[in-house]
């Protein structure tokens, strides 16, 4: 075996090879056959030129990726499989990064832009094999996709590699494509994607319609287990549901009843596992049988760094948690999603005064959010009925909307965040709503606390999707579909935007909803504090044991570990996830953790802010990358990770100005009074 491939060996990974070798059947003066995992189906494996269609761009190219119009379709009304893979893969590149003119994209990042960050005129595309399949237990209700992508320069004998790119968000499984994804091809790794029990499976009740894995749409009849999501009901009961509620969807992020979330990391080691299925499958030697391969590649000598933003950044942190197998050997992720199993145990510090708040689930805040940052974009309605219910102060719309940002900001929000305030409100309130059906399992027609889902018209009522937008929505649409719909609005069903709670007879953005989500997350009534009882009782103890299911215990088992947060995150606020993470996994692992943490001054949670707001924002993506270089640099050579740290970038004054390396400065390897310190279960961020 190539020297290049050896790794340090540790117990984990120890274990891992033993059982490997105890599970696979061997021939005789044989190395262990290549084994299938049971919970994976039917494979499918597509080879791309690297020239008429690739892996990372689907054959656009850089240009063809940062065209402000979509690929067209043959016919809109029936795309193709292949149509569909491009046109998702062009929508969720653009979702996740900056790529307007200055922003950084074809100079700092993009397709064009080579392994060691220099800008080229090459298009960016990459040859490779793509290997789909569901990973399931036979019933076809769960159908996590696993998608990985083999670039044709792999090499098995020189530093073999995999990434993983579990989605952001409740995206597809090209999510991450342009993050954790491109990264890891450039570099010449194996991804190992999974859109972890969310993406699109958008269920039309009017039709009786599905998405399939490949994307295309299909009866629910027709498509049997391969549908991405269908809800449980029978026959009849979506016919009455249908007939009552006409025009409403459902999609499998909150309507599975299997709070996916619970299980993120696990999939993210599966998506692993299967990454090591198939390059060995591509790789391994023939076995003696004449059919099967014999195993090459084991974590023992192939380096695996579980990475991508978000959600997808969560279920890396998960992963590594999770893992028993010694299949990660280090984290490298941006802005997760991280929910610590405590708030308490550890302090978060900045400047030397405690955090207003910290460690709080993403439920927890984000209902919060979701009743004061309607006001502090102006909806005076909302502001009006908040202080009519005792829980905003003011004489006038400017007095409200100012006690609302108080508010956020003594909620754990940081000074920071509040000019982003306003533009996060829409993302909370889809995230209160998801969530709350997500982890209570409920049934898309139980319409908790008065919310159902549909696509509307200008005047707020639900309108069915057309043909061509149920034909086309696994690559147009980002797992979050429609929009809430307030059955309970006084004159009848509304979209939350434009209804009339009937506590109050005003158009206050469905307020009456969201305080019902609200006292569901905390157990109590969002109004009066007083317990809750009867039927909400009952529904907020399923909402709270979800919540409990995907709380994150700290410990990474000594794994190398770099996590890089926006300081200015107005939607996951960094007390709530980074910083306190950093402190959980002080008071669990010790003197033994090897987890840094970068914090970017003025950086988002969406970088397609940059742009928008180029006064106010960077693109935090550039800091992915280089946490990625440090992990990986750590991995191959040894190389110090870079210590714990405040990054100080610099705006621009409008986005006439190109984004340079003295507005996204490098990550320090001395960073002197920038440096974040742990002492103890003390995490200690300068300003």
């Amino acid at each position: 075996m190539d020297g290049d491939m050896h790794k340090n060996t540790h117990p984990l990974v120890i274990a891992s090879a033993t059982l490997l070798t105890l599970i696979s059947c061997k021939g005789e003066n044989s190395g262990p056959l290549n084994q299938k995992p049971g919970y994976l189906g039917t494979v499918t494996a597509t080879s791309y030129d690297g020239n008429s269609d690739d892996l990372l761009t689907a054959g656009l190219g850089a240009s063809g990726i940062a065209a402000t119009t979509p690929p067209a379709y043959a016919d809109p009304n029936n795309p193709t499989a292949a149509e569909l893979r491009r046109n998702a893969i062009y929508t969720n590149y653009r979702a996740v990064l900056d790529i307007s003119a200055n922003s950084g994209y074809g100079t700092m990042y993009g397709p064009n832009v080579n392994a060691a960050g220099v800008a080229t005129t090459d298009t960016g595309k990459v040859a490779g094999t793509e290997y789909i399949a569901y990973a399931d237990d036979g019933s076809g209700t769960q159908n996590v996709t696993l998608m990985v992508q083999v670039p044709a320069s792999f090499d098995p004998t020189h530093n073999p590699c995999i990434v993983t790119g579990t989605s952001s968000g409740s995206r597809g499984m090209y999510g991450a494509i342009g993050s954790a994804g491109e990264w890891g091809l450039k570099h010449h790794c194996a991804v190992a994607y999974t859109d972890k029990g969310g993406g699109t499976g958008l269920y039309t009740f009017d039709d009786d319609n599905v998405n399939q894995r490949n994307g295309t749409r299909a009866t629910r009849t027709a498509a049997g287990k391969d549908a991405l999501f269908a809800p449980a009901l029978g026959d009849a009961e979506r016919s009455a549901y249908a007939t009552t509620f006409p025009n409403r969807i459902a999609f499998k992020h909150a309507h599975s009843q299997q709070n996916p979330e619970k299980d993120w990391g696990r999939m993210t080691l599966q998506a692993v596992e299967f990454a090591f299925y198939v390059l060995n499958e591509q790789y391994g030697e023939l076995a003696p049988d004449g059919k099967s391969r014999l195993v090459r590649l084991t974590p023992e000598n192939t380096w695996t760094i579980a990475s991508s933003i978000s959600n997808g950044a969560g279920a890396a942190l998960l992963a590594a948690e999770q893992d028993t197998k010694g299949l990660i050997d280090a984290v490298a992720v941006t802005e997760p999603q991280i929910q610590p199993k405590s708030s308490t145990g550890y302090t978060v510090n900045q400047g030397g005064a405690s955090a207003a708040a910290q460690g709080k689930s993403i439920l927890d805040f984000s209902s919060y959010a979701a009743l004061y940052q309607p006001c502090i974009a102006g909806a005076a309605g909302r502001c009006a009925s908040l202080v009519a219910k005792g829980l905003l102060s003011g004489a006038d719309l400017t007095a409200q909307m100012n006690d609302a940002k108080a508010r956020m900001k003594a909620y754990g929000w940081l000074p920071e965040s509040e000019p982003l305030q306003s533009l996060h409100a829409l993302s909370n309130l889809l995230v209160a709503v998801t969530y709350v059906n997500a982890y209570g399992r409920f049934s898309v027609t139980d319409h908790v606390c008065g919310f159902s889902w549909a696509n509307t018209d200008a005047n707020g009522n639900p309108v069915a999707f057309t043909a061509a937008q149920k034909a086309v929505s696994f690559a147009t649409l980002s797992g979050l579909i429609g929009t809430p719909v307030y059955e309970n609005s006084v004159g009848g069903a509304k979209v939350y935007s434009a209804a009339i709670s009937p506590s109050t007879n005003v158009a206050d953005q469905a307020l009456d909803g969201f305080l019902c989500l609200r006292s569901l997350v905390t157990g109590v009534d969002a109004v009066t504090g007083a317990p809750l009882t009867g039927e909400t009782a009952a529904q907020s103890a399923r909402v709270r044991a979800g919540i409990a299911e995907v709380q994150a215990t700290g410990d990474l088992h000594g794994k190398p570990a770099i996590i890089v947060a926006g300081r200015n995150d107005a939607l996951i606020p960094v007390n709530h996830a980074s910083r306190a993470y950093l402190g959980l996994n002080a008071a669990v692992e010790g003197n033994s953790s090897k987890l840094r943490y970068i914090e970017v001054t003025n950086a988002n949670h969406f970088d397609s802010f940059a742009s928008a707001l180029p006064a106010s924002i960077v693109p935090l993506h550039v800091y992915l990358f280089r946490a990625l270089d440090a992990a990986f640099a750590h991995l191959k050579s040894g190389a110090e990770l870079p210590p714990s740290q405040v990054v100080h970038t610099v705006t621009r004054t409008d986005a006439t100005t190109p984004i340079t390396n003295t507005h996204v400065p490098p990550i320090s390897a001395s960073p002197g009074a920038n440096a974040i310190s742990v002492s103890g279960t003390t995490v200690d961020v300068p300003n």
